[in-house]
């Protein structure tokens, strides 16, 4: 029997009790780590920021799945439904696996989850018949009928919501969410300030969703337009030589005049072409003229390879020497001109105009082209032939040919929106390319060849949106901004944003058609079809206008990616003529209605905001807010926000969502909050005095919870679902969730208070209250071993590394963790307390041995401490200082160390035991440490004094 419409009505949802962020975590991992392998990447790998699809789809389906009275059951079903059950597991790893391997899949089911993962298949690399062991126990379990994950969707949809849900996500960026919310089998609503954003969202739907057939219409119409664009292109007779070599790519440097030589110098980093094929270049003066010719070649040794390192450019000076003997350095600073006005930074670069595409003969920054990469087709196969050769005569005047043609028609090519007329407007990231070359167009980021192949193929593709989709791909290739990868067999050209700026180059590459324009139709080869009801709209968050039952939102905040400038690099080419399917929207980053930064005006976007999708959603809808934070004041701006817009928190995840390669000084954020909220129905008063009680027993009920299912699950002989931080989550958000639900607090609105101005250095009344939740929350969670009295007596940065010393034992060792005990401690300084060798996924607490004497005394926060003593002590018994000397110099260093005496042989038994079972390296010792350790608490306890 079906379900009835609104059955589910007023039901939790999954997602409000449990969720295995650990396995979550190893299945978001795997899939970041595909690259460019990951499904939507091909559309558009410079959006940065990509939340995995396989959350997003965990959390559409925990938003739609009940809790039943067996959350076993539940999480069984849940793991069934996300490919996560060991039967699909199996599944996974022999379709990964060739033929003759598939009988070792057994040995792979006994690895610790997320290595299965590793060598697994992703979920969604599967076809449907991989799952049809589950539809029997689902459907027991829920009462459903479906035999697929849309048709499941569409039933849990009506039980919950009388509909087919409506998933939106008004912040759409790359389309990551929309898409993965319509593959499930959601109608979707996708909305985006920015036009290059909706644009991808669009491709998701109508590329990568499309069917077999329309994917086999969009390739036949590819190699047409493919073959109309390069007749254009070898028209004009500009990229072969006439030997049968077609050019991949053209290498330019800028090259300035020497104030001290009159010679006019090539800026170059370095002399290497190809590092691995020892191709590089060689200077040759030419005294008549005072200019380099520049001669490509093979090194005649490494010494010479080697040498090729050192360019003209050398810390931001050119270095040249016309005699071979005298070395002449000039700063690059003062070729430019660069001077000061006030605070602000100038030089004497003349301003491009509007009819530039090339540099004046007295610009300070010429360009000239210095090698060309040559490919000719093999005669058996479809590999190619590289060779680098030196610029010739017959290549400057083809040069020539197009530097003409481009001049000829770039007013016509503009004024038809083939190639870009539009202003760059100054910016954090825009200023760059005017500060440093002069350039004030969008096109000037473009040299003749590159603006000749874009407007071509920008002419041919106006008319089919789906290739207009992959033009901002294209761009991304072609560009000034491209600079020469001179490793490889082949060398290569990185992408424009390779890096989320627009740095100028002293020498960059430009692609010859071939090496571009298969990306009209690079797309994944996963398959599938979107078949619900799809629509993407260009406007604020805040201007929504329909209902939706469920959002998920990654919006927006302080360290965010400013993709209302940088995407301007795309808007500039596309405003003007775009594909009648995006004609009717607005095709303008808006910069100024972006929600950014971390000021006053983020926290009223965000508000406004998520206020309107509370407004804009049914009683029983609810909202998964996804948020990589960085910033602690965001993050308390978060429930502030929250808080204003009406909304109460039921719940909080972490799950682990970024690599190693996102790993920057300063910025070591790894994983992603997933908030859980509901609308805010009740008008409830309580005072603070009252809400401690409260959020301590909502914590204990949270935490037990959790604990007593982690329990269930290991004695199964599974893997655990959480680790301490995972609780520590789970309290902060039972904590929030206490909090979020009163509308006043000791007689004050928190409407009122949340929406309130910040004053600098200055605490608001909802920060001391979230401040206070959070250490109530984190209070509850005491080690084994230790009593709550004494837990609390100890200080912050002590509970802290005794806390991630468990937590290393869990082996829970990526860099966020600490970083969120830190902020829940209120540890300021816990950098001081991690080892040097610490990474994203791979980090660790010192030793004892690497604190040495070092934090005995002054400002670190663990100087003068218990703990710190007796890792001294540790320290001490590691270079085989006598027992009893150890003692006495604890005594010393230890404040009142008599009181402390049973706390001190409490931490090291704790210490000894969390060390214990630690796989060790050459500089990484724990067993050492746990012996040392297990020797101090035994002298302490049987001291006599």
């Amino acid at each position: 029997m079906a379900l009835a419409p609104f059955e589910w009505k007023d039901k939790p949802a999954l997602i409000e009790h449990l969720f295995p962020v650990q396995k979550i975590s190893a299945e978001s991992y795997k899939e970041q780590m595909a690259g460019a392998g990951k499904t939507l990447t091909p559309l558009g790998s410079y959006w940065k920021g990509r939340k995995p699809l396989i959350l997003n789809k965990a959390c559409i389906l925990a938003s739609l799945l009940p809790v039943t009275e067996d959350h076993l059951k539940d999480l069984e079903i849940f793991e069934m439904l996300m490919g996560m059950d060991a039967e699909t597991m199996q599944k996974r790893l022999e379709a990964s696996l060739p033929l003759s391997k598939r009988d070792s899949v057994g040995e792979l089911l006994v690895l610790p989850y997320s290595e299965q993962v590793s060598k697994a298949k992703r979920p969604e690399e599967l076809d449907d018949h991989f799952f049809a062991h589950i539809w029997y126990s689902v459907n027991q379990h829920l009462g459903t009928t479906a035999k697929s994950i849309p048709e499941l969707v569409e039933q849990m949809g009506i039980a919950r919501f009388g509909r087919r849900p409506k998933v939106a996500d008004v912040f759409s960026g790359s389309g990551q969410i929309p898409y993965e919310a319509a593959r499930l089998g959601c109608d979707v609503y996708a909305s985006d300030l920015n036009p290059i954003a909706c644009m991808l969202t669009w491709g998701a739907f109508n590329i990568v969703g499309a069917s077999k057939e329309k994917r086999a219409e969009m390739s036949k119409a590819q190699r047409i337009l493919a073959q109309q664009i390069q007749k254009e292109i070898d028209e004009l007779g500009v990229e072969t030589d006439g030997l049968g070599w077609r050019a991949k790519a053209y290498l330019y440097c800028v090259e300035v005049k020497c104030p001290e030589t009159g010679w006019m110098v090539p800026l170059l980093p370095n002399f290497i072409v190809n590092r691995t094929e020892s191709i590089i270049l060689r200077l040759k003066p030419d005294p008549h003229k005072k200019i380099y010719d520049i001669e490509v070649g093979f090194a005649n040794s490494e010494t010479e390879l080697y040498d090729a390192k050192n360019g003209t450019v050398q810390n931001g000076q050119v270095v040249h020497s016309p005699d071979g003997t005298t070395q002449y350095r000039v700063n690059i600073k003062t070729i430019r001109g660069d001077y000061k006005e006030g605070k602000e930074n100038k030089n004497r670069l003349r301003m491009w105009e509007k009819a530039d595409f090339i540099p004046r003969p007295d610009d300070i920054f010429q360009e000239r082209l210095y090698c060309i990469q040559w490919m000719k087709k093999k005669p058996i196969g479809l590999k190619y032939d590289i060779e680098y050769r030196s610029v010739t005569d017959e290549d400057l005047a083809r040069e020539k040919k197009v530097i003409d043609y481009v001049g000829i028609h770039l007013t016509e090519w503009q004024e038809k929106g083939c190639i870009p007329d539009m202003i760059i407007e100054s910016g954090d990231k825009t200023d760059e390319p005017i500060r440093t070359r002069g350039w004030t167009h969008w096109h000037h980021l473009f040299n003749p060849r590159q603006l000749h192949i874009l407007g071509v193929i920008n002419k041919y593709i106006s008319d089919y949106p789906e290739f207009v989709v992959m033009f901002p791909a294209m761009l991304n290739l072609q560009s000034k901004l491209c600079a020469w990868h001179n490793d490889g067999r082949k060398g290569g050209l990185q992408n424009v944003f390779s890096n989320q700026a627009l740095n100028t180059l002293y020498n960059y590459g430009s692609r010859g058609l071939l090496d571009i324009i298969h990306y009209l139709n690079k797309t994944n080869e996963i398959e599938s079809k979107v078949n619900t009801n799809t629509e993407v709209k260009t406007h604020p968050a805040q201007d929504l206008k329909v209902e939706n039952d469920i959002y998920v939102t990654d919006p927006p905040y302080g360290d965010a990616v400013k993709y209302e400038e940088i995407t301007e690099f795309f808007i500039s080419w596309l405003r003007k003529n775009p594909s009648k399917d995006f004609a009717h929207w607005t095709w303008d980053s808006r910069r100024s209605l972006a929600i950014k930064g971390e000021d006053e005006g983020f926290r009223r976007g965000m508000v406004a905001a998520y206020r309107k999708m509370t407004q804009k959603m049914p009683d029983n809808g609810i909202q998964v807010l996804m948020f990589t934070h960085q910033s602690g004041a965001i993050w308390a701006d978060m429930a502030n926000i929250i808080w204003a817009s009406g909304l109460q928190v039921t719940a909080a995840w972490y799950v682990v969502t970024e690599t190693d390669s996102a790993l920057r000084q300063g910025a070591n954020v790894k994983g992603t909050i997933i908030l859980v909220l509901r609308k805010r129905h009740q008008e409830l008063e309580t005072f603070r005095d009252d809400l401690g009680w409260e959020i301590e027993e909502a914590v204990k009920e949270q935490v037990e919870s959790l604990i007593g299912l982690d329990k269930k699950v290991r004695a199964q002989n599974s893997e655990g679902l959480y680790t301490d931080a995972d609780l520590q989550m789970a309290g902060y958000a039972a904590a929030l969730k206490v909090l979020t639900a009163y509308s006043r607090i000791d007689g004050k609105d928190m409407v009122i208070e949340a929406e309130a101005p910040r004053q600098k250095g200055r605490k608001t009344f909802v920060d001391e209250l979230i401040d206070f939740a959070v250490q109530t929350a984190v209070q509850f969670l005491v080690p084994v071993g230790f009593e709550k009295g004494e837990w609390q007596k100890l200080q912050a940065v002590e509970r802290f590394y005794l806390k991630m010393a468990e937590m290393e034992h869990q082996g829970a060792n990526s860099l966020d963790n600490y970083q969120n005990f830190a902020k829940a401690f209120k540890v300021h300084h816990f950098d001081q307390l991690m080892s040097d060798s610490s990474k994203a996924n791979s980090a660790r607490l010192k030793l004892s041995t690497e604190f040495k004497g070092g934090m005995m005394s002054g400002d670190a926060e663990i100087a003068e401490t218990p703990l710190r003593a007796l890792l001294y002590a540790l320290h001490e018994l590691s270079k085989e200082v006598e027992v009893e000397d150890v003692l006495l110099h604890l005594m010393d260093n230890c404040p009142n160390y008599l009181p402390n005496k049973t706390l001190l042989s409490k931490m090291a038994d704790y210490l000894a035991e969390k060390r214990e079972g630690l796989k060790g390296t050459k500089t990484f010792k724990p067993d050492i440490e746990a012996s040392c350790a297990r020797i101090l608490s035994e002298a302490i306890r049987n001291q006599r004094l």
